[in-house]
């Protein structure tokens, strides 16, 4: 017999609680338990007024974002909608049946205001990194660098060229958005680069126009990680603009960073060809101390037949090279009044043979056999080079090798599992935040399936 369903109400009171529909293997219950904001309050009395109605509070604010960025919920509005139909959501945020659920309005003005004031994002950050160190997830052995291309909010059709934004800007200079403000302060404190980018956002000027192998051009950050190799937990996060230099650069502030902050330095230090340098190996070995686990930068190999730099022996007794007939390579063939460092600014040292050694060699037509004489340039961190290439022949190298991959997987999860592959707030500042807190968010997801594990609770797990 086919049953019907009744719509008469059966019972006028309901003894209703949030914690008994929560499962016990709920991610957010496994979060909860390692998130601690009891210092919270300190860090934001500054940014709040003393007098006038109580506003909402931060806590249950920082909460609903720790939710957006765990399950990748991206829109703020459908943030607070979810919050406001999803139990276990109600649970974490600590907020009751008949509580109202903030209005999405409320995350830009804080966002915008006082948490980017207070720094409150980072302190989040600095103090779940804090947590993975306490519970023994974070050796400090060995480190890993790589940066990941962040599409940014930036329309391709809202920009031009690099040489023509002084005209392109008289059309938006009355009316500029935070994102426009912010790269106009940055002007004034930035180095000069060697040349314009080749095209500019009118909208978020502050990203560059990128574009990698096989995909179009778009507008980008770059989301630069520094990742302790042991369980993969992220020690450090910097949004820089997408080129090279700057993510080369954000990996000295975030090994500094780190050392401050929680006394840790590694002792070999894993990255790509990219952080092959001379200036960031030299960096590393002379000023640090730390093994460089990392390709060398080096175009010295040639392709034509002719002798490469490494069929030169350098004899550091006499500061020259040898090249493969036995003569001399020098970098002070002649004498001057006045000294000369005689490094160019590319800081590279240049040894040049003699005229009278190369005209008569029979070795010349694999040497040097369109120009009189044979160069090389010798780089002024060439030791550090040194160094990394023999590293390079180690199993140790080959070891992290295999383990650089555990950054490349923390990318390949924030794009696809919390869905970061395009940011929603404009400008340096904004793609900071996001990157902090997506970086937070995975941090609290390694560290709330460890504690699930070390303390098993009824239920199946939780889920990573």
């Amino acid at each position: 017999m086919m049953g019907h369903q009744k719509t008469v109400q059966d019972q006028l009171f309901y003894s209703f609680h949030l914690d008994d529909h929560v499962p016990q293997s709920h991610l957010l219950r496994a979060i909860d338990r390692v998130l601690d904001f009891s210092d919270l309050p300190s860090q934001l009395a500054g940014h709040y007024s003393h007098t006038g109605r109580p506003s909402v509070p931060p806590e249950l604010m920082i909460r609903i974002l720790i939710i957006g960025y765990c399950y990748g919920i991206r829109s703020e509005r459908r943030l607070c909608e979810e919050v406001h139909l999803n139990l276990a959501y109600r649970w974490f945020c600590r907020i009751g049946l008949e509580d109202p659920v903030p209005e999405h309005s409320t995350f830009s003005k804080n966002r915008h205001g006082r948490f980017r004031e207070s720094g409150i994002f980072r302190w989040l950050f600095e103090s779940v990194v804090q947590r993975c160190m306490d519970a023994g997830l974070v050796q400090g052995e060995g480190f890993a660098v790589d940066a990941s291309l962040i599409a940014a909010n930036a329309n391709a059709q809202q920009s031009v060229p690099g040489d023509e934004l002084g005209e392109a800007w008289k059309g938006v200079s009355a009316n500029r958005s935070r994102a426009v403000r912010e790269y106009l302060e940055a002007l004034d404190e930035a180095a000069p680069e060697e040349s314009a980018p080749k095209r500019i956002s009118l909208t978020d000027p502050q990203s560059r126009w990128i574009a990698m192998r096989g995909n179009p051009a778009i507008f980008a950050y770059s989301t630069n990680y520094l990742v302790d190799i042991a369980k993969g937990i992220i020690l450090d996060v910097e949004a820089t603009p997408a080129y090279r230099p700057a993510e080369v650069e954000s990996t000295r502030r975030m090994i500094e960073r780190v050392e401050r902050q929680h006394a840790l330095k590694p002792q070999r230090l894993i990255g790509d060809t990219a952080y092959g340098a001379a200036p960031m190996l030299a960096w590393l070995v002379e000023k640090k101390g730390i093994a460089p686990h990392v390709p060398v930068w080096d175009k010295s190999e040639r392709n034509d037949g002719t002798f490469s730099r490494k069929d030169f022996v350098w004899e550091a007794e006499l500061d020259a090279y040898r090249c493969p007939a036995g003569h001399p390579l020098r970098s002070d063939w002649r004498s001057f009044r006045k000294p000369r460092t005689r490094v160019t600014q590319e800081e590279t040292i240049i040894y040049r043979s003699s005229q009278s050694h190369c005209q008569d060699c029979s070795s010349k037509p694999q040497c040097c056999p369109n120009t009189p004489i044979r160069k090389i340039a010798r780089s002024v961190h060439e030791t550090a080079r040194d160094v990394a290439r023999q590293l390079a022949s180690t199993q140790e190298y080959q070891r992290s090798y295999r383990e650089r991959k555990k950054v490349e997987i923390l990318f390949a999860h924030l794009k696809r599992i919390l869905r970061l592959d395009r940011l929603r707030l404009r400008g340096l500042s904004g793609a900071t935040d996001e990157f902090t807190l997506a970086a937070t968010a995975q941090n609290l997801r390694r560290l709330a399936k460890f504690v699930a594990q070390s303390a098993p609770t009824p239920g199946e797990g939780v889920p990573i």
